[in-house]
């Protein structure tokens, strides 16, 4: 029989340790003496210390050992359990390897413009929404109130229900900038449902992966916060995947200070294929 401290010297498991195992039934002394409470251990024992050393450096929580040495001779079990650990350090190791990309790319952006932190940039998924949606041609950019004008003037009678959150973006159709006649959309999530008007449509808009930004401040920013995102695109290898859209979060509808705007610049993407 080993005293406790030769059997942590041997075993490599701090005395601490081995107090704590025996706590929670993961490994208990042989033996332990009744009047002077000391405990006493079997070499026997060691090899179960090196298999909880060997699972904890695999990764493995204490319960997970306990479940685990219980069934120790089940070969079948055991070899479950080590797969199920395995595929948790895989996609642990390749989140690791894209937020070292993103770091990777932040630090580069840096080198290049110290400025390029400015917009933060970052990955989000929009779940399956319903939205009133008017789709239509404004004479330039700066004329986008139009849209809001017929979504909000032929959905006034319908008693409009926001959805929680509640989306208000535009979406830029164009495949290039242009200097006239700019296909846009409008879109209002909502509840419930509701008929179409004339120019005013309903419609489940599906689930889209984007690349987004969100600035404060006045519009005037939107070009330098879009490249920011379309640098972001680019860089961690990714490729757009439909049209960019606007999310306004606080918008003239909600203030006339310029100031106070909260922007969302988002661009669709999927994951590049490697070539």
């Amino acid at each position: 029989m080993l005293k406790i401290g030769e059997f942590s010297k041997l075993s490599r498991v701090s005395i601490r340790m081995l107090r704590h195992y025996d706590e929670i039934g993961l490994l208990e002394p042989a033996e332990i003496e009744p009047f002077t409470g000391y405990r006493y251990y079997s070499e026997k024992q060691l090899p179960i210390a090196g298999r909880i050393n060997a699972l904890k450096d695999m990764g493995f929580g204490l319960s997970a050992i306990r479940e685990i040495l219980l069934c120790r001779d089940d070969g079948a079990l055991l070899q479950q359990y080590l797969r199920i650990r395995r595929a948790e350090l895989q996609e642990l190791a390749e989140q690791t390897a894209y937020r070292l990309r993103l770091l990777d790319t932040a630090l580069e952006r840096l080198r290049k413009d110290g400025t390029a932190m400015k917009y933060d940039v970052t990955l989000k998924t929009f779940p399956e929404r319903y939205a009133a949606t008017v789709r239509m041609a404004i004479p330039t950019y700066e004329r986008e109130g139009m849209v809001w004008d017929v979504l909000v003037g032929e959905t006034e009678a319908l008693n409009l229900v926001p959805d929680e959150p509640c989306y208000c973006c535009v979406v830029f159709h164009d495949k290039e900038y242009r200097e006239s006649d700019v296909d846009v959309e409008a879109q209002k999530t909502v509840r419930g449902r509701y008929p179409d008007t004339e120019h005013v449509k309903f419609r489940t808009l599906p689930q889209v992966t984007a690349a987004t930004a969100t600035c404060r401040g006045p519009y005037d920013q939107m070009n330098d916060v879009m490249e920011s995102v379309a640098g972001w695109v680019v860089d961690n290898g990714y490729e757009f995947d439909g049209p960019a859209f606007m999310i306004y979060h606080v918008s003239p509808h909600e203030t006339s200070d310029p100031n106070e705007f909260v922007t969302e610049v988002c661009y669709p993407v999927k994951k590049k294929q490697a070539e």
